[in-house]
Parts: structure tokens; C-alpha cells; sequence
């Protein structure tokens, strides 16, 4: 007796997730996609003055993103927006989805920024027209690649907990749902054939439900 209780306990408790898995995942992709269009490694002002290339750098010169990190939060964020709205089976493989997307992201913040770094030197320095001097530059991450780090990490383990609890989340009815053929074709048929609800439908687009279409 106590299982079948447990069961129905369970699954509402399940269904409870909804909201804050969704507003987290959410929340925290869209951070990852906002820093991943912003700045991720910079040259400090002042070590361009040491190195005497102050005047080389132009807005923007100086640092360096990860356009990868921008493109994948946004593939993510999309296969959020569209969990919101699907069901059963289709809401599982989208969530999936997301969490791909933003383990990408994660990747692609954690190789840039700590394994693959002299690229961004490499970067830099050609922006500045001095490529020889790529090993000379000493990278800063801005606040924007630790955002990133944080958001993309976060984004993952929500998606991925997407994944897992979205066989169990509430769906969106289907009135929602557009017009099906059947039901575009219930105001035809006889007032005895009809559902309550197909009377009522039928009344309020002006039908009358007494008169006889079959004559």
C-alpha cells in the first residue's frame, strides 16, 4: 500500500521541477550566450604601454572571443524555448539537445582559455600587426569568460537534469494545438452527432445548431 503511495509522491515531486529547471537553465544559458558575443581574453592597457604599442590598439584590437562559445549558447537557448512547448518523447531529444550545446560551450570557454591561450596571443598580436610578438603578450580573461565558464557549467547540469525529469513534467494541453480536420469539419455534422463542447463551439462562430444542413 505504501508503494502505490509512494509512486504518485514521486512523480508530483518530479513534476515540481518544472519550473525551477526550466527558469535555471534558461537563466544561465542566456548568460552563456551573452558573454559568449562579448571579449573572453584581453591585453591589459597597461602592458600595451609597457610593451609601446598603446597607440596600436584601436577599439577592440586587444582582445580576443570565442565566436563558437556565442554560436552554440544560442543553438542551446533555442532548444529551450522549444522544451517549453513540446511534449513526451520530442521535449526529451531537445533537452538533450540543449545539453550538448552548452557542454559545447563549456568546452570551448575551458580550451580557448586555459589550453589553448597562445591562439588568443596569436590572435592578438596579429590584430595588432605585430604577430612576432604573440609570446610576449600576457593574456587577461575578462569578467565575461568567467561568466561564461560559470553560466555555460550551470546551463549543462540543468539541461542535462532536463533530460532526465521531462517524462515526468507537465505538458501544454492541446488546445493549444492547432485546429485538427476533425475538428474543422464537427460544426458539419448533425446536432446529434456533436460533443456538448462542438455545440457550444459551433454557437459561438454564429452557427445554428436547429438548423438542418442535410436539406
Amino acid at each position: 500500500m505504501s508503494g502505490t503511495k509512494a509512486a504518485p509522491a514521486q512523480a508530483d515531486r518530479r513534476r515540481r521541477t518544472f519550473a525551477p529547471v526550466a527558469l535555471i537553465g534558461i537563466g544561465a544559458t542566456g548568460a552563456a550566450a551573452l558573454a559568449g558575443h562579448q571579449p573572453m581574453l584581453r591585453v591589459s592597457t597597461d602592458d600595451l604601454r609597457t610593451l609601446g604599442m598603446e597607440s596600436m590598439a584601436g577599439e577592440g584590437a586587444a582582445d580576443v572571443g570565442f565566436p563558437l562559445a556565442g554560436a552554440l549558447s544560442l543553438v542551446a537557448l533555442a532548444a529551450w524555448g522549444i522544451v517549453l512547448v513540446a511534449r513526451g518523447r520530442a521535449r526529451q531529444v531537445l533537452a538533450v539537445v540543449a545539453t550538448l550545446a552548452a557542454a559545447g560551450v563549456l568546452a570551448v570557454i575551458i580550451v580557448g582559455g586555459f589550453l589553448q591561450n597562445d591562439d588568443a596571443g596569436s590572435a592578438i598580436s596579429d590584430q595588432l600587426g605585430i604577430p612576432g610578438l604573440a609570446d610576449d603578450l600576457p593574456l587577461y580573461s575578462t569578467p565575461w569568460f568567467w561568466i561564461g565558464l560559470v553560466a555555460s557549467a550551470v546551463a549543462t547540469v540543468a539541461a542535462a537534469a532536463a533530460a532526465v525529469l521531462a517524462p515526468a513534467w507537465p505538458e501544454m494541453g492541446s488546445r493549444y494545438d492547432a485546429p485538427s480536420a476533425h475538428e474543422g469539419k464537427s460544426s458539419d455534422a448533425p446536432p446529434e452527432e456533436r460533443t456538448s463542447l462542438d455545440l457550444w463551439k459551433s454557437m459561438d462562430e454564429g452557427d445554428d445548431p436547429t438548423d438542418d444542413k442535410s436539406h
